[in-house]
């Protein structure tokens, strides 16, 4: 029988009295990471039994607006290049880019 390897990643929400993320950290013991602070999280997971995907979105409130167009533009990369090590599927993935390099430029950030 083959031994199983168990890691943890734990992720701690502070809320204000309206409920409203005031402090976001993160914990991975297994990465090095030990209660590290977070300005937003966007966490996607696969139901394979609905088909269908399910999410938590937070940021907190003291967010800024410039850091989450940041934010937004480097998660969409990193889908893009996830998606390409999942499938393999060039056109798509330069598809994918090509938005990227629109986002970045309408959100004027790159120069």
């Amino acid at each position: 029988m083959a031994n199983t390897i168990t890691s943890e990643i734990k992720f701690l929400v502070e809320l204000d009295e309206n409920r409203v993320p005031e402090k976001l950290s993160w914990t991975a013991q297994d990465g090095g990471v030990d209660a590290e602070e977070a300005k937003a999280l966007m966490l996607s997971i696969w139901d394979s039994n609905a088909q269908e995907t399910l999410r938590i979105d937070l940021w907190t409130k003291d967010m800024p607006v410039d850091e989450m167009k940041k934010f937004f533009h480097q998660t969409l990369v990193a889908m893009a290049d996830t998606f390409h090590r999942a499938t393999d599927d060039e056109k798509m993935t330069d598809t994918m880019k090509d938005f990227c390099d629109y986002f970045a430029e309408k959100m004027e950030l790159k120069g």
